[in-house]
């Protein structure tokens, strides 16, 4: 009976069956793997967070029943905790909302977010692990491999900082300025280089990439006065101003600053000149010398650090802009203040 019903194995047909029979079969299998797959990602996804949950975290969201409409709100409510320096409650909300959030884009985007957070914190092993996570599953993603680079970085572990430029040169990045930033934060770290090697080294670089010229003179003021001042351009004044201001007095040479105009000025300024100069071409730094000229002695200069890239200021020097870890995007301005008791002191 059943030879009726079914067709020969030599029918046409019963290939076709055949074909049909094993495609359903494929398809159901490569569902329930992509399922399985899917669960057990979560899983291991839930397994890693829970390395993270520590009583630091300042709010209490293991009672709290999740609700797709609170996405968005405890989001915003997460980022203003991170711009208002309040990491660990931060940190709190992003852990909660990944670990009961189903759409996998927004899981990718908020661990983003968390892995900054734990950076901008200073907890640069957990960035660090954030970040290999994502990047595991989403390995072309820029901002994840410059920031994974900056943990690096910071760690004074200059070799992985390296090793990704490399992913982002395949990704079409410009990373000349990276590169030299990088190769000048390793040499000043060193401590087995000679004095003179890391001086001829900070020569080259400065030729390579001018852009690095603050943090090289600041550099090389600590290791020999005499080559630094050979390197010091009067007509980049602006950008090491504050650097020369607090430069104490032992550290002047004045065989330089006798033959510069704005130098002369500034030095005039501070009070270690007692001969009037000419303008320097920064207004500050000209209303002290005329002000002191006049008989007015009790003016100075204090500064602030903008940072050019994200445009936020800052109170002290960075090399990163703490905000938006840009390279090379400090700004000094300078402000005109009351003169303070004691002033001779160096920023180096």
């Amino acid at each position: 009976m059943m030879e009726h019903i079914l067709p020969a194995y030599n029918d046409p047909l019963f290939s076709i069956l055949l074909i049909i029979t094993i495609s359903l079969i494929i398809a159901l299998a490569t569902y329930g793997w992509g399922l399985y797959k899917q669960q057990k990602e979560a899983g291991n996804l839930l397994k890693f967070l829970d390395k993270f949950d520590s009583a630091e975290c300042a709010l209490d969201t293991e009672e709290m029943p999740f609700e797709a409409h609170m996405f968005k709100p405890l989001t915003l409510l997460a980022k203003a905790f991170e711009n208002s320096g309040e990491y660990h409650k931060a940190i709190s909300i992003y852990l909660y909302l990944i670990k009961n959030s189903d759409n996998e884009l927004a899981k990718t985007e908020l661990m983003e977010r968390l892995g900054t957070t734990y950076l901008h914190a200073g907890f640069l092993e957990r960035a660090r692990s954030i970040y290999v996570e994502i990047l595991r599953k989403k390995p072309r993603s820029k901002k994840v491999l410059y920031e994974l680079g900056v943990v690096y970085e910071v760690m004074q572990e200059y070799d992985k900082a390296k090793e990704i430029i490399e992913p982002l040169e395949l990704l079409d990045e410009d990373t000349w300025k990276l590169k030299k930033f990088l190769e000048f934060a390793q040499l000043t770290a060193n401590k087995r280089l000679s004095t003179e090697t890391k001086l001829q080294k900070l020569q080259a670089l400065l030729k390579d990439e001018p852009s690095l010229y603050r943090q090289i003179i600041s550099a090389m003021l600590k290791l020999d006065t005499r080559i630094a001042w050979e390197h010091i351009d009067p007509a980049r004044l602006k950008e090491i101003l504050d650097i020369l201001w607090f430069l104490p007095n032992s550290q002047l040479d004045l065989d330089i600053i006798s033959t510069n105009t704005q130098l002369s000025t500034l030095y005039y300024a501070k009070g270690y000149l007692q001969k009037p100069m000419a303008q320097s071409g920064i207004f500050s730094l000209d209303l002290i010398a005329k002000a002191r000229e006049n008989g007015f002695e009790d003016t100075e200069l204090q500064f602030s650090y903008l940072c050019k890239k994200c445009k936020q200021s800052f109170p002290v020097s960075f090399r990163r802009c703490p905000n938006c870890m840009a390279i090379n995007s400090v700004e000094v301005e300078e402000q005109i203040a009351k003169a303070s008791t004691q002033t001779d002191y160096s920023l180096l």
